[in-house]
């Protein structure tokens, strides 16, 4: 199984979407995929934001060596699931796409997980310390849900 998780920039939420949920799925799917990408590339290369760091290694989550790259239209053809943050992010990933099959990939990760149609997680790059470990508790939440989801498509 094969899993992309997309935010704007790939430095605060999809990294630790990607985190949480690989942690969460690993020991199932022997080969798992998950990775993460940005519907902009102006932090390709880098790694994730420091918060971000932070609050996945206060839970135990190791997510520093990611690297932000950019989403491209050959993602389609890779993955099986991709999930995004909010609904701009969806937006940009289905306007590149080029078939029904490609579109069915795209999902709100909230959404995909049982939360209300149109949800979204927050983006915290301009709050505080706090918004990350919220950010990080929605999609802990959220993550457990997909899991789940997926663990009966096995």
């Amino acid at each position: 199984m094969k899993i992309l998780m997309v935010c704007l920039g790939n430095i605060c939420r999809s990294p630790l979407a990607e985190g949480i949920l690989q942690a969460k799925l690993a020991n199932y799917y022997p080969n798992l995929l998950i990775d993460s990408a940005g519907t902009i590339g102006m932090h390709a290369g880098q790694e994730p934001d420091e918060r971000s760091i932070a609050t996945a290694s206060a839970h135990d989550i190791d997510i520093s060596k990611q690297r932000s790259r950019k989403f491209i239209a050959e993602d389609f053809k890779k993955f099986d699931y991709i999930f995004t943050m909010d609904q701009a992010n969806k937006r940009d990933i289905l306007m590149l796409t080029t078939s029904k099959q490609e579109q069915d990939k795209v999902h709100l990760f909230l959404e995909f997980a049982g939360y209300k149609e149109g949800s979204e997680v927050p983006d915290p790059y301009y709050k505080s310390k706090n918004a990350f470990e919220e950010v990080y508790q929605l999609l802990d939440k959220a993550a457990t849900l997909v899991a789940k989801k997926l663990l009966q498509k096995i």
